[in-house]
């Protein structure tokens, strides 16, 4: 008894929604009852050609021919105009563009009107090059960049300093057995005959030859100490040696990826803070920080790989998950993502909830049904989606109810009090229940 219950309520739930609805002639001809006369990409609507033959009238501010109550002015913009017939074979294409509508209003299959729909002609498969994805590309964590070294072999606005591993060659013409080949030791100094150990970190080679030559005024009336650089720039050598490809793919370079925390870690120069910067802007900091270790190096960065991004669609569709964002996606395309919706999706009230800047959750409601039912040629609610972002399709009304009665009578009230019919030819029916 409670499953035809069931059925009767379901059947009375459908009869109610269509008498209820205002547009039951627009959805019998969407079942193809009614025939309605639709326009074809490269044929005017009969309202766009009746504004048109009306002499000095120009394009750009078409009126259409519609009952007094219902006349509108579409300003069309003067570079979406197409361009003239070019032959039987590149027939003008007419269509609807969003700017048509004009300032924030959308544009209606009543603002057909010419449209530059084949730029490229055969090209139309390459597409334009369209605007930049963002202005400005910012990293963030799980991004891996590529730094390339190079040496910049340009002069030095100030004398060579020496650095620890640097080799240089003491020589006297005085006394022989003063000559020698010194490598400065990791304390900054290096050891000599008769004064022992001289600093030489962060000095020039005037600077250490003076002081030399001072130092040994204690044993000779004559000093002719000559200071020599045999190896230089050890430091530099060493990071070079550091950041080594060669046996890998090649050239002076460093794959890092930026952590959780927003930073990277290159050799010599530790952790750097990368997160919401540019690549610019990360070639600067990166660059002052080895100018403060090396001189006469360069680097720069390169972006390998981005961070993944994700979408979740969940809901009424035909393959829910998680699906990867490889470029610009909008509201609809996550739906062919996933495979598509389900009879008795809502497709009026879909959510999408989004995480801010600073991770607080923001959510709309979206209605395209519309659009996916070829109604609306240029829905506002076709908007991009964002990394993260969910996109909830819920149940229609209908299956709603459908599944409040499959839960209270078919395995409730049903379940608990089972009842069955049975009917003879005869005429004489009974009810058998199950204890």
């Amino acid at each position: 008894m409670f499953r035809w219950l069931r059925y009767v309520l379901l059947i009375a739930a459908v009869a109610l929604v269509v008498v209820a609805t205002p547009g039951v002639r627009r959805l019998v001809a969407a079942f193809g009852f009614l025939e309605q006369p639709r326009p074809t990409a490269t044929s005017e609507s009969p309202k766009a050609a009746t504004s048109r033959s009306t002499p000095n009238r120009p394009v750009a501010h078409a009126v259409y021919e519609l009952a007094p109550c219902e006349q509108q002015t579409v300003v069309l913009c003067q570079g979406l105009v197409a361009e003239p017939c070019q032959g039987a074979c590149q027939p003008p294409i007419f269509g609807v563009d969003c700017a048509m509508a004009g300032g924030c209003g959308e544009a209606q299959w009543n603002h057909w009107g010419p449209i530059p729909w084949q730029a490229f002609a055969q090209g139309e498969y390459v597409g334009p090059s369209r605007l930049p994805h963002v202005p400005q590309y910012r990293l963030r964590p799980d991004d891996e960049i590529d730094f390339i070294y190079r040496l910049t072999r340009e002069e030095l606005s100030h004398s060579y300093q020496l650095e620890v591993g640097d080799t240089i060659r003491i020589e006297s013409l005085i006394d022989p057995t003063l000559n020698r080949d010194v490598t400065v030791q990791p304390d900054g100094t290096i050891d000599l005959l008769l004064i022992g150990e001289v600093r030489v970190f962060r000095r020039s080679v005037e600077e250490i030859r003076a002081d030399l030559n001072e130092r040994y005024k204690k044993y000779y009336k004559l000093t002719d100490l000559n200071v020599t650089r045999l190896k230089t720039q050890t430091k530099l050598d060493d990071l070079r040696a550091a950041v080594d490809n060669r046996f890998f793919s090649g050239g002076q370079g460093k794959r890092v990826r930026v952590t959780p925390d927003g930073t990277i870690s290159l050799p010599a120069i530790g952790i750097v803070p990368a997160q919401g910067l540019t690549l610019d802007e990360v070639k600067l900091e990166v660059d002052a920080r080895y100018k403060q270790v090396v001189d006469g190096l360069e680097v720069t960065p390169i972006l390998s790989l981005r961070a993944p991004r994700f979408i979740y669609v969940v809901g009424e569709v035909k393959n829910p998950g998680r699906f990867e964002l490889v470029g610009p996606t909008t509201a609809i395309q996550s739906i062919a993502l996933s495979g598509g919706w389900v009879n008795g999706g809502n497709l009026r009230e879909i959510v999408v909830f989004r995480r801010a800047e600073d991770w607080r959750l923001l959510a709309t409601r979206l209605d395209i049904r519309g659009a996916l039912y070829g109604e609306r040629p240029a829905p506002s609610d076709e908007i991009w989606l964002r990394d993260s972002d969910i996109v909830v399709v819920p149940k229609a009304p209908i299956r709603r109810l459908d599944d409040l009665i499959e839960l209270y009578l078919t395995r409730g009230a049903y379940a608990a009090f089972p009842v069955f019919f049975n009917y003879q030819l005869n005429g004489i029916t009974t009810v058998t229940t199950i204890p």
